[in-house]
């Protein structure tokens, strides 16, 4: 760059002494005042020291995080979490819990894991049709939290001991939550995608679970349990990025169809609706023919002559629909229906 500059001002110089017919001629000493000018310009910002830590690291071949955008989708799936796993809390809590969720984050397994207590609930989970797993993660106190409200108990902190195991009792209620857990992040799910989660294993340290690599960039839905005299409790749902790839668009879109899957009562009042239309049958007895002039004649009591049909012809709505036979029933005149008319024998009506 400096060698350049260098150069561009040389020329200049060399091409001012051609032009400038007439004008004073820079001198030799003139010249190199300026050159050492620009050489001392050149070293002082080489002389500034470099600072490393404006320099960020690039790993080539990283996962692009912001695959999903915001996230928009995910959260929504949250906030109805947030709804459903308080009718799975209550019946042990005896009071209903406030639980609310946290914006997605996206880290390495390993930073998840580093900011995580080693001793708590894991349970891994397998989601058939994305093809991956998850995993509900809930703090150690929490449990004990339950456990002991469940079964008549008060005080709740002072109970809870890290003794890095959780008792047969406990992990009963492990078992019963979690199931809990997972059928109320199904429906949570379902709007968006029809999801079965499968339990797959449970365990009790963290660093033990095998779930993905170290490296592997996950996404954390946190949650924080918040209940009368006690402190707040949270609990993790973490989705490996290669889980939710395949429905990114989905994730991404703003635009969420609560109608996606079958809705049985919209159905219903559809259908009674539609079969509640009312249609006009009328039963074609024959087709007397005549000539203008005696229908110009005819008056009150004339009679139409008409050969005695072999069926009657049913039209609902002026389409023919069904031969059938006159007959009563009671005092009444009907028809019997012997024979439907389909759309290519309509022509020969």
């Amino acid at each position: 760059m400096v060698w350049k500059e260098c150069s561009l001002l040389l020329s200049y110089f060399n091409d001012a002494r051609q032009n400038m017919a007439g004008s004073r001629k820079l001198s030799d000493d003139e010249v190199e005042a300026l050159l050492g000018g620009l050489e001392e310009d050149t070293a002082s910002q080489s002389s500034e020291q470099f600072n490393p830590n404006e320099v960020r690291e690039f790993a080539f071949g990283s996962e692009d995080l912001s695959l999903l955008g915001d996230y928009y989708a995910l959260r929504l799936i949250n906030e109805k979490l947030c709804r459903f796993t308080r009718s799975v809390f209550l019946p042990m809590l005896r009071v209903m819990p406030r639980i609310s969720s946290f914006p997605p984050e996206v880290k390495t397994f390993d930073e998840y894991v580093e900011n995580c207590d080693n001793f708590v609930s894991v349970t891994n989970s397998r989601i058939e049709e994305l093809r991956g797993n998850c995993l509900l993660v809930v703090q150690a106190p929490f449990v004990s939290h339950l456990t002991n409200s469940y079964y008549g108990g008060s005080k709740i902190q002072s109970l809870f001991s890290n003794t890095g195991e959780f008792t047969a009792t406990e992990n009963r209620i492990i078992e019963i939550i979690s199931e809990g857990m997972l059928d109320a992040l199904a429906n949570s799910w379902k709007d968006l995608l029809t999801t079965t989660f499968e339990i797959q294993a449970r365990e009790e340290n963290i660093q033990l679970v095998s779930f993905v690599d170290g490296n592997d960039t996950v996404i954390v839905c946190s949650f924080v349990v918040q209940m009368p005299q006690h402190e707040p409790v949270n609990f993790d749902i973490v989705y490996p990025l290669q889980t939710l790839k395949p429905i990114s668009s989905q994730l991404r879109s703003r635009v969420q169809n609560e109608y996606a899957h079958d809705d049985r009562t919209w159905k219903e009042r559809l259908q009674n609706a539609v079969l509640s239309i009312p249609l006009v049958l009328s039963a074609e007895l024959g087709r007397p023919k005549t000539s203008l002039g005696k229908l110009i004649k005819t008056k009150e009591g004339d009679v139409f002559s008409m050969a005695s049909p072999e069926y009657v012809l049913v039209k609902v709505e002026g389409h023919s629909m069904y031969h059938a036979e006159v007959g009563k029933v009671g005092p009444n005149a009907a028809v019997s229906m012997t024979k439907r008319i389909y759309e290519s024998e309509k022509n020969n009506e």
